[in-house]
């Protein structure tokens, strides 16, 4: 270091964020000895895919903007669907309410107030066709965030492909399917983790035999992140999850090079723009060698990390809510620069409500703007070779490596979760974040920094109450009409599969082809798995 950068790094004496990695004020070539340029940067489109998965990247094609939507009846969202579609959108990404994420109907008691608030309410195939009235799915990329539900809506998905009379086989986009974060950080599961693993690699299975090119999983950092992780914990929880997934393929009696190209993951994108840059290229290069070196595949496609990216929903703030729209920015810019396949921007109403229609669209416009204005995608991985950014990529790697052998360690992801490893490790995260921020030690615009006494107003999405009273009344009004006596065999067959080892799948596309509802085909799984209970982690 200088005697000029250290004069003004005392000046300065700031402190770094809880989590953010260390790095010195100028970084030159002692920070990259032991780095070797051919073997752990290389060239994009090789291994280790340092430096992106495609020779090409965005020179041959843009990232699918896909912009995260859903709320109210099937019908309204819909209209948001094709309006965005409308507007540039190059990709659907569907959000469902709570009773459809946790596998109850519209009319259960404990869905009562939160029907149609988070997301749009699925009850049945009835409003799946409804949600996707006018959109040829054979034409269109749909990811759909959902987990303990996720063979249900894969088979409402399918069904409704099959009504448009698409090709099966030509179906591209991804079910999140990713149910060990939902122990780890979010919450919505239902069975205990034996049998939910059991319908991920069934998913795998039948997603394999019948709908090729869609992504059977997208194992999420995301939601850890949002619980309060730092980077480094994103990637190795992440892909140590993900080793989980290939170990519950093989003991199924899958091949790691038949399931791995169906695999693809979800990553958050924070403030922090070099640290995230850092982190999506080590995940990229650490994904490579763990699918060689520990699983030994031979297809490159199995070695491919594929990601979508979204913009942080825990930085935005309530406070000065346009400031958002700059996070936004930032955070979408470190997205594309480390390479991501899929992206989803914040709204600037992220922080108060659902996005109005109108946020929903400046935050698609933040992601064209980025890819027709900037010029960042005119050459691929235009961060590639900095004295920074290689040294955080293998710094990110390295905390990475030593996080997951602590889990290989403790015998596995599982028992990782099961004794509350995980969870502790991102709590403690969390808690020192959120004392660094208490203490101003951390800046947050507008919150604990350069904040005002009047707070600003902005239009909110409101979701009506009569969405509830009306797909409850949707709901009587398909029971009363169906083949009861079809609908209950398919539940009945659904039941008698749980008890085997028969793939659920098939069993569970004929319950919903005879409307059978979501909460229906949930309580018959309860009553063959059961329900998991959390244990407490101090």
């Amino acid at each position: 270091m200088t005697k000029d950068a250290a004069r003004v790094e005392e000046k300065l004496d700031r402190k770094m964020p809880p989590g953010t990695l260390p790095i010195d004020t100028v970084v030159g070539p002692e920070n990259l000895r032991g780095l070797d340029a051919e073997r752990d940067i290389g060239f994009p489109g090789e291994f280790p895919f340092t430096r992106g998965i495609y020779p090409t990247m965005y020179r041959g094609r843009l990232w699918t903007m896909r912009q995260y939507a859903g709320f109210g009846t099937a019908a309204e969202s819909n209209q948001r669907y094709r309006y965005l579609l409308s507007q540039g959108q190059t990709g659907l990404s569907v959000a469902f309410d709570l009773p459809t994420q946790i596998g109850m109907d519209s009319d259960h008691e404990l869905a009562f107030g939160e029907v149609g608030k988070v997301g749009v309410a699925i009850d049945s195939l009835e409003d799946m066709e409804t949600l996707f009235d006018g959109i040829p799915l054979d034409r269109v990329s749909t990811s759909m965030t959902i987990n303990s539900t996720a063979a249900i809506l894969l088979a409402l998905y399918v069904a409704v492909a099959k009504k448009q009379k698409a090709n099966l086989r030509r179906l591209s986009g991804t079910v999140q399917n990713d149910i060990l974060k939902e122990y780890i950080a979010r919450g919505t599961y239902i069975y205990p983790i034996g049998p939910a693993m059991r319908i991920v690699t069934d998913i795998f299975a039948w997603c394999h035999a019948e709908v090729p090119n869609w992504n059977a999983i997208s194992i999420s950092g995301y939601h850890i992140r949002e619980a309060g992780s730092t980077a480094v914990q994103e990637v190795a929880f992440t892909l140590g999850n993900a080793v989980a997934y290939v170990n519950a393929a093989l003991a199924a009696g899958l091949k790691a090079d038949d399931i791995a190209p169906q695999l693809s993951f979800f990553f958050n994108s924070h403030n922090g723009l070099l640290d995230e840059v850092a982190k999506f290229r080590a995940a990229r290069r650490l994904w490579a060698r763990i699918m060689r070196e520990r699983f030994g595949t031979k297809d490159e496609r199995s070695m491919l990390l594929r990601f979508h990216a979204q913009t942080g929903g825990s930085t935005l703030t309530a406070q000065q809510p346009e400031n958002n729209l700059v996070r936004v920015a930032l955070q979408a810019l470190a997205a594309v620069l480390g390479g991501c396949q899929s992206l989803h921007t914040n709204s600037l109403d992220e922080a108060l409500a659902l996005p109005t229609e109108q946020s929903a669209l400046l935050a698609l416009r933040t992601q064209q703007i980025i890819a027709a204005e900037t010029g960042v995608a005119n050459t691929i991985d235009p961060v590639g070779g900095s004295y920074a950014i290689e040294h955080l990529t293998s710094e990110i790697e390295r905390g990475a490596v030593a996080y997951i052998e602590k889990i290989d360690s403790l015998g596995g992801m599982l028992r990782a979760i099961e004794v509350g490893f995980v969870q502790t490790e991102v709590q403690q995260a969390a808690y020192e974040y959120q004392r660094a921020v208490e203490r101003g030690e951390v800046a947050v615009v507008g919150v604990n920094r350069f904040t005002e006494d009047e707070a600003r107003q902005i239009p909110t999405l409101r979701i009506d109450p009569e969405v509830e009273r009306s797909q409850v009344a949707r709901l009587k009004g398909l029971r009363a009409r169906r083949d009861s006596l079809k609908t209950q065999a398919a539940l009945d067959e659904i039941g008698r599969r749980a008890r085997s080892t028969e793939n659920l799948m098939p069993a569970i596309l004929a319950a919903v082809e005879s409307y059978a509802t979501v909460g229906e085909i949930s309580d018959t799984l309860r009553a063959a798995f059961g329900e998991y209970q959390e244990s407490v982690v101090i």
